[in-house]
């Protein structure tokens, strides 16, 4: 007599899946081992952070992205962990269901692993993040060992790091050539052995960042890395399409919310002007 195969269960899938409390790493390391993929976004405000969550996205990103299209900053280097702190409480508070991961921004934990314990302490302890990120490979593994044995889970960053900007002269693409791709990979096998639960891999080769997914046990997630990682994630304002000027060759637009925006307030402008705003339904007597 044969069986049929059990079914997989959906209701633990991390987008589309019907638990309400609140994801946690251990639900991202069993995607992994369910070879279920999975979205991520930014965000940085309460409001935001919400409807995302209600969309049910699985994992949210206070990113360091934030200086460029939040805060007016030209790159993610001048972002402090005060600002990062603020908004990711925001963004917690916005939310029921999604991890939220703080970025620990620039200067935050490059003098080593207590600075690390001590930024990200605080993103844990007044944000409420359930997660923190930080940038680089090898370079970065003890700080990564410090947070995970303090019981602090660590998304990991490499390939394209946007705090080396000054150092990498631009936003080039990393990991194109043999001892380059041979670096990534030995970055992307750091920080796994160091406990990181998850690594973003941004900017690189899609066929480097296939062979990376496929080596580690832990999740990677691209951000112009492919169609083969396990997770994508995206800065929400690129995915709607409310930045301007010009959009990264990675990102696909869902939304042209920068028009929706603009359209809005000039028919509001008009009305104000025109003297059809407000009008009797929206005055109190």
């Amino acid at each position: 007599m044969t069986h049929a195969a059990k079914a997989p269960d959906s209701s633990k899938a991390l987008y589309g899946g019907t638990a309400s409390r609140r994801i946690t790493v251990r639900d991202i390391a069993a995607a992994k081992q369910r070879g279920e993929k999975w979205p991520m976004l930014t965000a940085y405000d309460a409001m935001t952070a919400s409807v995302f969550d209600e969309a049910g996205i699985p994992v949210l990103l206070v990113g360091d992205s934030m200086g460029n299209c939040h805060l007016g900053y030209e790159s993610t280097v001048p972002v402090t962990l005060d600002e990062i702190t603020m908004l990711s409480a925001a963004v917690v508070r916005g939310t029921k269901r999604a991890l939220v991961v703080g970025d620990l921004p620039f200067g935050t934990y490059q003098e080593g692993a207590v600075q690390a314990l001590r930024s990200a302490t605080r993103l844990v302890k007044e944000a409420g993040v359930g997660a923190v990120k930080l940038e680089g490979g090898e370079r970065s593994a003890h700080q990564i060992e410090l947070l995970v044995e303090s019981g602090i889970p660590v998304m990991a960053h490499i390939g394209l790091t946007p705090q080396s900007v000054n150092a990498f002269g631009g936003y080039p693409v990393q990991g194109r050539g043999e001892e380059a791709a041979a670096q990534l990979l030995r970055d992307a096998k750091a920080v796994q052995a160091a406990g990181a639960f998850a690594v973003v891999l941004e900017v690189v080769p899609a066929e480097l960042a296939a062979e990376v997914t496929r080596v580690l046990h832990i999740p990677t997630v691209g951000i112009g890395a492919g169609a083969e990682c396990d997770a994508q994630v995206l800065v929400w304002t690129d995915m709607a399409g409310l930045n301007g000027g010009r959009v990264p060759r990675f990102v696909k637009q869902y939304a042209r919310l920068r028009e929706v925006l603009g359209d809005a307030a000039k028919e509001f402008a008009e009305d104000v002007v025109g003297g059809a705003y407000p009008a009797e339904e929206h005055a109190f007597h």
